[in-house]
Formats: structure tokens, sequence, C-alpha cells
């Protein structure tokens, strides 16, 4: 009867279960709390809202001169989102292998989810240094600031989520470890990811990137709670 006297040890200890944090609930906080940081900064939070590339470099200024505690509280919590996505990376690709992946794919996954976090981060302390006392006034560093923290959090965001979503829907799909559905939803989000590239070049591509960032939010989170925590009994 040895077996049927089981404690939360042996549970914990299942060497078929996927030992690591829930996906599904790393996904709901990186989404909640960049999106929270978007608050502030939008035309939801009242009065001046972050300007767009294609502002004015008066309206730029202007912006972070007379919004400085917004872009911080946005700096904050876009910074904080990171590490949630950066535990979400790591477990992920560490889930696939447990389930038996052995394919190029998940390192692929591993290195664009790396990078996300790392430039979503990088973002969020350059906008955390734009919003330091002084920096507005200085219209010339604050315009170079800010493209650059553009190009971190624009392109340097969805190109290597577009590599995430791919490494993780392709080696998903091939072993039928996700809905047909979700590797669909995600092949086609990193599309449109790689080709957010093309806001370099000009800026009629820039559509691209909230068009990889918003729906590849829920594209993580089904993905999370689809990927299976326990190897089939064999």
């Amino acid at each position: 009867m040895s077996h049927l006297m089981t404690t939360p040890s042996d549970k914990k200890n299942n060497p078929s279960r996927h030992a690591g944090p829930n996906l599904g609930f790393l996904a709901i906080v990186f989404t909640v709390l960049f999106n929270a940081g978007l608050y502030p900064v939008t035309a939801s939070g009242g009065q001046l809202h972050y300007p767009g590339p294609w502002e004015s470099p008066e309206t730029i200024v202007a912006f972070f001169q007379a919004r400085p505690t917004a872009v911080l509280i946005c700096a904050a919590l876009q910074f904080g989102s990171a590490i949630p996505l950066g535990i979400y990376v790591a477990t992920v690709v560490s889930r696939l292998q447990f389930l038996g992946v052995r394919a190029a794919g998940t390192y692929i996954a591993l290195f664009g989810g790396f990078m996300t976090a790392i430039n979503l981060a990088a973002a969020a302390l350059v906008l955390w240094v734009m919003a330091y006392p002084g920096i507005a006034q200085d219209s010339a560093i604050l315009r170079a600031l800010y493209y650059l923290t553009f190009a971190l959090g624009g392109v340097g965001f969805s190109v290597p989520f577009g590599l995430l979503i791919a490494g993780v829907s392709v080696t998903a799909g091939f072993t039928k470890l996700l809905p047909k559905w979700i590797v669909a939803f995600g092949l086609i989000l990193a599309l449109v990811g790689e080709l957010s590239w093309l806001d370099l070049l000009t800026p009629k591509a820039l559509a691209l990137i909230p068009l990889t960032r918003f729906p590849g939010f829920i594209w993580l989170i089904s993905a999370g709670f689809a990927l299976p925590k326990s190897r089939p009994a064999s």
C-alpha cells in the first residue's frame, strides 16, 4: 500500500512533472506590468501623451519637460516587467527540453527571449535617465536618448520577440505540445516581428511593432497555460 501513501514532497519530486514556475501566471504578470507602465504616459493618463518618433523635436522635448513623474513611473514598471519575461523564457525552454524537445528551435527561443528582456530593461533604464532632473532641459541629449530608447523598445523588442515566439511555436508544433491554433498564431506573429526590422529603414513599417507586441501578450499567456507540465506516460 506504500504507493497510495503520497506526500506533498513526493509530488514535488515527481520525475515526470516539470519543476518550475507557472508560465501562464508569469505571462500575465509581465503583461500587466508592461501595460500598467504605458498608462501614465498615454492619452489615457491625461495631459500630454508620449510622443511618437514622427513628432517634432519641440513636441518631444515638451513632453519630457512637462511629465517627468509619469515617465519615471513608466520606466520603473517596464523595467520590472522584464524580470517575469526573462523568467518565462528560461522556464519555457527548460520545459520544452524536459518534454523531450531536442532541436535548435529551443535555443533560438532562448536567444530571442533573453534579447527581448534585456532590450526591454535597457530601454526602461534609458527612459529613467530621461526623467532624471536636468536631462530634459538639454534638448540635444534628450532627443538622442529618446531615439535610443525607441530603438531598444521598438525593433529591439519586436524582432527578438518574434524569434522567441517562432522558436517555441515551431518546436512545440512539430512535437504536438501546443494546439494548432496557438502554433499558427505564433508563426504569424513571428513573421510580423521579423518584418518589423524594416522600421529601421522606413517609418511606414512602424505599425508592425505594436502588431507584434500586443497580440504577442495573448500568445505568451495562451502558450504558457497550454504547454504541458508532465511527460506522457511511457
